[in-house]
């Protein structure tokens, strides 16, 4: 499956398909394009949105055991090929095998697990006058469009639920990481019937034409705020649905009663896991003044003797490169900023220019201004800025400071302050002595700007859903 003559092609219509004109993919960790794909023209996304409308007329009528046997071949494929699909996700995206491991086998288990999820008809009344039913309906063809931190996963977080609710997909990658999903897309087509799962690859101007086209009834979007904007004001105009999950500024708030050697490991991979390119990465690290130096002199201690930073490829590596060149110049940009006001660096602070992929060293800043840009804003990279606090409204409301409501952290032995300080955070999910946790059961969104509607759950399976209530008047 992964010869590596092999071309990488887009699958429309249960076929795979190349264009004339190709985009390069590169590998983060050496800068060296390991793949041209296929970037798409008009023609070709209007040939796959016209293939997923004419499936959905006969995969919307599925049973749901129909269904879940379709998306456990897909769990059972992804298994069968996890070796591959990881190698691949390293050289695309830069992540080091257990991150890669991760992301693999997680969307095995969340492919299994959305298999299982149906959802029954309401019976609302039920009578010798009436019944009345509400009933969930797929809405159409979905445009899945996936970002390059986690490419494998949140295409499946995306796919299963649709899938599964009898919608038909048309998956668009990042440009900067295609290469895994087109595999999947090509993995998939002799398991799904052709038409339900598309795939196609290119620059920006594909996600634009699928939140514009009119045959498109759901956009289920992850990336940024800003581009999310974009997205929902471009589906406004055919009214189409959507799921946003969006950026984040997520706060961990440490509480003075905490071992700091024992809470820095996790508060570490709360901040830096993914190379800290995760939408739910710690971003604000409040740790109360009274074991304030004890913690971030842990941190550091940590990242001096536990924390390699390299080629995801190379065994020892912990951390991985940045993505692409574009979140680089992002990332350094952050780095002057802190530089040229004067903020402190508790560890790294210097990136090497000369470096032979877009690394950066992983760097705390030392107490830095509220108001400055690497608190307030999302740098999406392995720079993280430590604060004092001392009062516990104070620090609730410095938290729930900002446009962003997707996670939060609370760290703490005193039950009764952990639980209070996490009910009073604004964020979709807020974790107490953990971080990460996710389930395909569990609910997960953001508030405010951080995203609109939900993944997971029985409710993100709603998301592929119109509600249609039936009634019936038994005594006409």
């Amino acid at each position: 499956m992964f010869d590596a003559h092999n071309h990488y092609q887009m699958v429309i219509n249960g076929e795979l398909v190349a264009t004339e004109k190709t985009l390069p993919v590169f590998n983060p960790a050496t800068k060296e394009t390991i793949a041209q794909v296929p970037d798409c023209p008009k023609e070709c996304l209007d040939t796959a949105v016209y293939s997923a409308k004419t499936a959905f007329k006969s995969w919307s009528k599925t049973s749901f055991d129909q269904r879940k046997a379709v998306v456990s071949k897909l769990a059972d494929a992804l298994e069968e090929n996890a070796e591959d699909f990881m190698a691949l996700l390293t050289r695309e995206q830069g992540k080091p095998r257990s991150g890669a491991e991760w992301e693999v086998f997680g969307s095995v288990a969340w492919l299994r697990a959305i298999a299982e999820q149906t959802l029954e008809d309401e019976v609302i009344d039920e009578n010798n006058e009436r019944s009345v039913v509400t009933r969930y309906t797929p809405l159409g063809v979905v445009g899945a469009i996936v970002p390059w931190n986690f490419p494998i996963l949140l295409s499946v977080w995306k796919i299963a639920p649709a899938l599964m609710a009898g919608c038909t997909v048309v998956v668009k990658p990042s440009p900067y990481t295609p290469l895994c999903n087109l595999k999947f897309a090509e993995m998939a087509k002799d398991i799904v019937p052709a038409g339900v799962l598309n795939c196609v690859s290119g620059g920006n101007e594909q996600g634009q034409w699928l939140t514009a086209h009119k045959d498109v009834a759901k956009i289920a979007f992850t990336g940024s705020t800003a581009t999310g904007r974009k997205v929902m004001s471009a589906c406004s105009d055919t009214v189409k649905r959507v799921t946003l999950e969006l950026g984040g500024n997520d706060p961990a708030i440490v509480l003075p009663d905490v071992n700091p050697k024992e809470v820095a490991p996790k508060l570490f991979w709360a901040a830096f896991q993914n190379n800290a390119q995760f939408c739910n990465a710690t971003k604000r690290l409040y740790i109360h003044d009274a074991v304030y130096d004890q913690v971030r002199d842990a941190l550091v201690d940590y990242i001096n003797n536990e924390v390699i930073v390299g080629d995801g490829a190379n065994a020892d590596t912990t951390l991985g490169p940045i993505q692409n060149s574009m979140q680089f110049e992002k990332v350094q940009m952050y780095f002057q900023d802190c530089i040229d006001q004067g903020q402190k660096f508790a560890v790294g602070g210097d990136i090497d220019d000369n470096a032979k992929g877009w690394f950066v060293p992983v760097t705390l800043v030392d107490n830095p201004a509220e108001d400055s840009r690497i608190v307030t804003e999302e740098p999406f990279g392995p720079i993280l800025p430590l604060l004092r606090w001392s009062n516990e409204e104070d620090v609730v409301a410095r938290a729930n400071d900002t446009i962003y409501g997707l996670g939060a952290s609370i760290w703490g032995n005193d039950e009764d302050a952990t639980q209070r300080i996490a009910e009073q955070i604004e964020a979709g999910t807020v974790w107490i002595n953990e971080v990460h946790q996710y389930s395909p059961a569990q609910a997960f969104g953001g508030h405010k700007q951080s995203g609109l509607g939900c993944e997971n759950s029985l409710h993100g399976l709603m998301e592929y859903t119109n509600w249609q209530t039936i009634t019936r008047n038994k005594q006409a």
